[in-house]
């Protein structure tokens, strides 16, 4: 019974959080700029928090959370959309649902498949939320027991398991996280006070710019690539009416299991690092097909094919915070920014953070349920807005997008040094997106690195510089042993994989 009434006042310190005019209005405010950005191809999350999360700078740390957290879960409502209409995923998790999402939109089922999509993502978000209330509390409770020697390692297998997971070649992704440990040294050591990589040159000595280095990696590329690649002739305008929405018996029949089992993989996948919403939802709709009596249906319209991929990508958008905020460790580089706003507002995090900051975590908590609330009525009533949103031309919005990076790398320091570093780091994304090379596990070391770097000194320090009490201390080493055998099944599955794909003969592009 204790534990329903720590619940209970949990609860309560939440709705105190959040049921504030200035919270309540951030939480409509992330999720509506969630919804809009998921609703447009192309941009998708780490892009719009990149974007948008220097302006969170000036917030109070929970309201910043809980804008930016409204962002992020925003996006998988409004990703659906673009799917089904257009057959362009507004972000990387919903293409799948472009599988049957938009077969059924051709058949003029568009308005139940947008419909039913809202059901499954409110569900698999409140099944995420409760998995979050439930657990968090327990995992933070177990990790105050962790010594730096744990943390490390956790850190350790978090970066080594989101890299290597992550599509490509696993050595790129190990490179990529060397490289984002190297650029978050940049600045005074904190022990020593001697200038590490500055090359004497002033404005060095601060360290690099988180904000420059997120919207330049993935901001100004991403809207290079699109402009690229978005057909200006694929937006067309749908009417959709009320009673178009309606779904027959024969679909509420076939959702409740799909959308039961997105779900249950969702909230594990979520919280895994390196897996997320995206291997969520494929998995989720690889299931359904295995499991379907008529397989063939799947790509033609079976609603199934888009209410589980649904669940679980916004169940899994939940259950990515236990980790992030339990641990302090995130499994994506969108959790890594939102690590990066709480140690910038003075936060740190892990298990410290539950106990210290009750109101911050629960008030973050409280605001998803809100939040999902709201993205259901801002979601069935006024689907006619966003689909007359999906008919802007993009050369009207890249403008807009690149004024919001250049103007929130300006006003987080009032420098102009970091728009210039923008400048620099969008140059060097762009040329990572050529040859193949994630952002993503880049991020997640400059976050990870310099936090990393003071457990290792602190674990040093009090074993007078023995390395062995990581293998000797067993949370450390299990992790550590997990971090190896994740580290050769990557590589192995990636040789194998290379080794059965057939060699296409060399075709000639039109220039």
């Amino acid at each position: 019974m204790s534990i329903f009434y720590d619940l209970a006042d949990h609860i309560a310190i939440g709705l105190g959080a959040i049921l504030t005019p200035a919270n309540l209005f951030y939480c409509f405010l992330g999720v509506l700029l969630g919804q809009l950005v998921g609703a447009l191809p192309g941009i998708g999350v780490l892009v719009a928090i990149s974007l948008l999360f220097p302006f969170t700078f000036h917030l109070e740390p929970t309201s910043a959370l809980i804008m930016l957290a409204g962002i992020y879960y925003g996006t998988a409502y409004g990703g659906s959309t673009a799917s089904i209409l257009l057959n362009v995923p507004g972000q990387a998790s919903s293409a799948v649902t472009c599988l049957d999402g938009y077969p059924m939109a051709r058949q003029g089922r568009a308005g139940v498949a947008l419909f039913m999509t809202t059901v499954a993502s409110f569900v698999g978000a409140s099944v995420g939320i409760l998995l979050m209330m439930l657990f968090s509390p327990t995992i933070a409770q177990n990790a105050l027991r962790f010594g730096p020697w744990e943390y490390f390692s956790l850190m350790l297998l978090g970066l080594i398991a989101a890299s290597t997971m992550a599509s490509g070649a696993p050595a790129k992704g190990i490179a990529m996280v060397i490289l984002g440990i190297v650029l978050g040294l940049v600045g005074i050591d904190v022990n020593s006070g001697v200038g590490r990589f500055t090359f004497d040159y002033l404005p060095l000595y601060d360290g690099i710019s988180l904000a420059s280095i997120v919207m330049g990696l993935f901001g100004v590329p991403e809207v290079i690539a699109t402009i690229r690649d978005v057909k200006k002739e694929s937006f067309v305008t749908r009417s959709i009416s009320y009673r178009s929405m309606v779904p027959t018996r024969d679909d509420m029949s076939r959702s409740w299991a799909p959308m039961l089992r997105g779900t249950a993989i969702g909230s594990f996948f979520g919280a895994l690092p390196g897996a997320g919403a995206l291997v969520s939802s494929f998995m989720a709709y690889a299931l359904e097909k295995k499991v379907a009596r008529d397989p063939s249906r799947f790509g033609k319209g079976a609603i199934e094919g888009i209410i589980a991929p649904e669940a679980a990508n916004n169940a899994a958008d939940q259950t990515a915070f236990i980790p992030t905020m339990t641990l302090g460790i995130p499994g994506s580089a969108t959790m890594a920014i939102v690590l990066g706003v709480l140690i910038i507002h003075g936060v740190t995090p892990g298990p410290k953070l539950v106990v210290d900051h009750p109101d911050l975590f629960w008030g973050l908590v409280m605001s998803f349920w809100i939040g999902n609330v709201i993205l259901v009525i801002l979601n069935i009533p006024l689907i006619g807005m966003w689909v007359k949103v999906l008919s802007i031309p993009y050369h009207y919005l890249y403008p807009v997008i690149l004024v919001f990076v250049c103007t929130g790398a300006f006003f987080v320091e009032n420098s102009s040094f970091d728009v210039v570093q923008v400048l620099v780091f969008a140059a060097i994304g762009y040329f990572m997106r050529i040859l193949g090379l994630s952002a993503a596990p880049l991020i997640l070391g400059f976050i990870l690195g310099p936090m990393m770097e003071e457990h290792l000194r602190r674990a040093l320090l009090l074993s007078r510089g023995d390395f062995w009490l990581f293998l000797e201390r067993p949370i450390s080493a299990t992790t550590l042993a997990l971090s190896l055998a994740v580290l050769i099944w990557a590589f192995a599955a990636y040789f194998r994989s290379s080794r059965a794909a057939p060699k296409m003969p060399a075709v000639e592009t039109e220039s």
